[in-house]
Order: C-alpha cells, then sequence, then structure tokens
C-alpha cells in the first residue's frame, strides 16, 4: 500500500509532505479493510510501524504503541512517540471528541482499549484512530542499527536498554564464524535475544522485535581493515584471529 500511494502523482508540497500524505493513505487504507466485519470483529486491531530508509533519511511512522528507537553513537534516540493514555495531546482529542476515559485495570478508552490510535478497533472510533504521527531523521555515520518493536518488549524494556543489549548480541555476533550455507544474520540473532529476554521478563504482551542493520557489510569490512593497519603488526593480527 505504500508503495502504491508513493507511486500516485506527486504534488508540489515536496517529498516531506508526500511521504507524510503517502502514509496516511496507506494507513487508512489497512483500516478501511478491517470495515468488512465478515473478515474480523469490530473489535479487533493492531499497531503499525512503517520504517523507510533512503541514503540520507529514516522516515519513521507509528499508530499505537509500537516503537521505532535507532541507535546513534551509542545512544538510543526514539523516532515514534507510543499513543498511550499518558499523552496528555491523546487524552484531549478523545475527551474533546466526545469519548470516555475509563479507569479499568488500568486508563482505558471506553474501558476497553489502553492504546489511542490503531489500525481496526471499529468499535471504538472516532476516538481510536488511525492516522499515524510520522517523523523525518537525517541520517549519520554513526548511526548503528533500528529496533522495531511492539510494546511486549518495551512493556518490560527502556530503550536504552534495548539499545545496549541489542549492541553487544550484534557486536558479538558478527565476530561469529559462518556456519552453514544460510547463516543467521546479527540482526536476526540480535532480535531474537530481546524477544527471548522480554519473555523471560514475563511479558504479557506480543512480543515482535525487527533489527535493522544500518552498518553494510561492505562498510564494516573497510573499517575492520583500516583498523587492524593502524596497529602494529602483533595486535592486528591477534585481532584478526579474534
Amino acid at each position: 500500500m505504500v508503495a502504491e500511494e508513493w507511486g500516485r502523482e506527486a504534488g508540489n508540497d515536496g517529498w516531506h509532505r508526500r511521504w507524510e500524505a503517502a502514509l496516511c493513505r496507506s494507513y487508512e487504507r489497512a483500516d478501511d479493510v478491517f470495515k468488512d466485519n465478515s473478515l474480523a470483529p469490530y473489535s479487533v486491531g493492531t499497531t503499525a510501524l512503517v520504517a523507510i530508509l533512503s541514503p540520507c533519511q529514516i522516515i519513521a511512522s507509528n499508530c499505537g504503541d509500537s516503537r521505532v528507537v535507532l541507535s546513534r553513537g551509542k545512544q538510543a534516540i526514539p523516532l515514534t512517540v507510543d499513543h498511550k493514555l499518558d499523552r496528555e495531546d491523546e487524552v484531549a482529542r478523545i475527551t474533546n471528541g466526545g469519548g470516555q476515559i475509563i479507569n479499568w485495570g488500568g486508563l482505558r478508552v471506553g474501558g476497553i482499549l489502553n492504546m489511542t490510535r490503531a489500525i481496526g478497533d471499529h468499535d471504538l472510533k472516532p476516538w481510536v484512530i488511525a492516522e499515524p504521527e510520522v517523523t523525518f531523521m537525517t541520517r549519520s555515520e554513526d548511526d548503528e542499527f533500528l529496533i522495531l518493536a511492539s510494546d511486549g518488549l518495551w512493556d518490560v524494556m527502556s530503550s536504552d536498554d534495548a539499545v545496549k543489549l541489542a549492541r553487544y548480541e550484534l557486536r558479538r555476533r558478527r565476530r561469529l564464524p559462518e556456519k552453514g550455507d544460510t547463516p543467521s544474520s546479527p540482526a536476526c540473532g540480535a532480535a531474537e535475544e530481546l524477544v527471548k529476554i522480554a519473555y523471560d521478563a514475563f511479558s504479557t504482551d506480543n512480543i515482535s522485535v525487527v533489527i535493522v542493520d544500518l552498518k553494510a557489510p561492505r562498510i564494516r569490512s573497510l573499517q575492520n581493515t583500516e583498523k587492524r593497519s593502524s596497529l602494529p603488526s602483533s595486535l592486528a593480527q591477534d585481532e584478526k584471529q579474534m
């Protein structure tokens, strides 16, 4: 849907506005699918993340309580803000529109949902909307990876801790020798480790994690070669063997 909407005729408002419009239309189309009650009950819904990478930009959009976090120079930078009831702007939007926030085992829209935006959940429209928030981040040479995850991870782990753990796993797995014809990528292995840690921490929600490695293998290889060439020969040989 995103590819189709982006492929529509471009307007004159610039590429920022074009991406925002394409993403909003895509989320709206996905939300419309859930209007068919023969496919799913009106109580069914989902959060949704989209991350788009270009050579110079990271474009992130979110609807719900999933989150995109960028690791840049050891720093965790959230690129989306969760749509939860701890946001005053979201609570105001709902209550000003006639919706109710009820404390039922925690604050919930209509006493049912603890998210303020979602695809689906048509029994809570128009208060729970499917409109995403879109952010733009200029890429840097210090960018290492992205974490895209559902709240099953974020309920038991902060953005900072997730980045620290993922960074450690990525560095460790990049040093492992390849085994077999189709080895698991370091990013996949690091994502699996975050899922395991969240599960062991007794997360009670769905746990979905994707890690996007922003350091291309060719670039990493060149950086390692440059690093070894700047070391005394004995140290370079030791590092190569590690």
